[in-house]
């Protein structure tokens, strides 16, 4: 179940490239929507605000008109003259406008004495009278009109229709007869604009959203197809080197094999072929009864220890024993005190005994460095000296070997199977390897990191040095 869950590497890209992707989408949206709500709000505000004081001041201007026209009644009548407010309830009555637009008016004690549109209302005490909400209509008229007049906002009957609908109205108080006096001006067109307003900016907020996720998608879209495309590739270049590599462990097999059979066929079957030879020599001689048998057999006897010592060679070489039992120090020792007196180049090997100890891997790849590059010494260079250091420092462990040849062929830096063979082993330990090849010489440095050095308990447990 575990191994399902596992992402592939193009999945793991895909969502590294696409989580702030998302995330950054996600909070540019929010905080796009929000501001644009905002900012829609405060629009809408104004707009409502605007409309709402074009009605305030269209009423004061109703009012203001309806004033000019009992003015002269009005400035000269008594506070009880009858005739004059019979005059001007006459005058107000005949004041309508539009399809819905009338004065009314109310005295203090919330009696309605005009109201030509609605005239079952006049003459009766409608103090208390609230709207369909609850707000209260006659008392809060009858209170701004006491303190000099102002503006009132509640649901009314439109006489055109019936229906009700939110009225804005204005009231002016004529102290000397108690009385309100004002009109009002229905305002559900002003409501159903605002209503418009805002669904059209819900509108606008909801296309930006979607303009904004469309563009999120078309970006996971192309995320999602460069990491498919990187992926591919990667998984060729993968494949390619894979190919590569197979080929390199078959060709490295194969020369070893190929080594091998050599030596066995130079030295060994050859030694071994020359023990037959005494040994049959000396059961002739035994046969026949010549004295010298037993030289025959000493013959053989040598020969077969030849043989003895090339295949602890072979065996050395595969896989030294010294390597295991002592460590990377003597094991190098004993690889150049050999090379030394195989080829006559003298070697300068120096070590130190590290603190912490080299794993088994370590151990092995820094090994096969130093076997390669005296074979490469010993086979192209023509060098005369080499020197080789062991040591280890705050970085890991490090391997130098430097030689006075002739230097590397240009181009060879890299092309060479058993060049290839030190980088790789060097690098499977996510280590380094340099190469610095002139006229004068070549000096290989090996270095393997820190984590590959055991802790000295374990170290000093196992009784290896480095």
């Amino acid at each position: 179940m575990l191994r399902r869950l596992r992402l592939s590497y193009g999945m793991q890209l895909f969502l590294l490239a696409s989580l702030p992707l998302v995330i950054a989408v996600a909070g540019i949206t929010v905080i796009v929507e929000r501001q644009s709500r905002e900012l829609a709000e405060r629009e809408i505000a104004a707009l409502e605000e605007q409309l709402i004081e074009a009605k305030r001041a269209e009423l004061r201007n109703y009012l203001s008109l309806a004033r000019t026209a009992f003015l002269n009644e009005y400035g000269r009548a008594a506070p009880d003259d009858a005739r004059a407010k019979r005059e001007v309830t006459q005058i107000l009555s005949s004041m309508i406008y539009g399809q819905d637009g009338y004065f009314f008016v109310f005295d203090y004690e919330g009696t309605n004495l005009v109201a030509p549109r609605r005239t079952e209302l006049i003459e009766r005490n409608w103090s208390g009278l609230t709207d369909p909400e609850g707000v209260p209509v006659t008392d809060e008229l009858v209170r701004l009109a006491r303190a000099g007049g102002g503006y009132h906002e509640f649901l009314w009957p439109k006489p055109s229709t019936g229906e009700t609908a939110p009225m804005l109205a204005y009231v002016n108080g004529l102290q000397d007869w108690q009385w309100a006096i004002g009109t009002g001006i229905f305002i559900d067109d002003v409501k159903e604009r605002v209503a418009a307003t805002r669904a059209e900016v819900e509108a606008r907020i909801g296309r930006t959203t979607l303009y904004i996720l469309l563009l999120a998608i078309a970006a996971l879209i192309g995320v999602f197809s460069w990491g498919m495309a990187l992926n591919i590739r990667e998984r060729r270049l993968a494949d390619a080197k894979l190919k590569a590599l197979t080929q390199r462990v078959i060709d490295t097999q194969e020369e070893e094999r190929g080594r091998v059979a050599r030596e066995l066929h130079d030295s060994i079957s050859q030694i071994l072929v020359s023990v037959r030879y005494a040994l049959e020599l000396a059961r002739r001689r035994v046969v026949s009864g010549d004295g010298r048998a037993p030289e025959s057999l000493d013959k053989g006897l040598s020969a077969l220890g030849s043989a003895i010592q090339e295949v602890r060679r072979i065996s050395r070489d595969l896989r030294p024993g010294v390597l295991d039992d002592l460590g990377l120090g003597p094991a190098l020792q004993t690889l150049t005190a050999q090379f030394q007196e195989r080829t006559g180049i003298e070697v300068d090997f120096q070590t130190v005994v590290f603190r912490n100890r080299l794993d088994a891997e370590s151990r092995i790849a820094l090994y096969r460095v130093a076997q390669e590059a005296l074979t490469n010494i010993e086979r192209h260079s023509g060098a005369t000296r080499v020197t080789m250091n062991l040591k280890g420092h705050r970085s890991g462990a490090q391997l130098r070997i430097a030689d006075n040849g002739c230097g590397l062929p240009q181009g060879r830096k890299s092309a060479g199977l058993g060049l290839r063979n030190m980088s790789e082993r060097i690098e499977q330990l996510d280590g380094t390897l340099r190469i610095v090849s002139s006229d004068e010489g070549t000096v290989i440095e090996a270095q393997v990191p820190l984590t590959h050095l055991l802790p000295p308990e374990a170290g000093d447990a196992r009784k290896e040095t480095a």
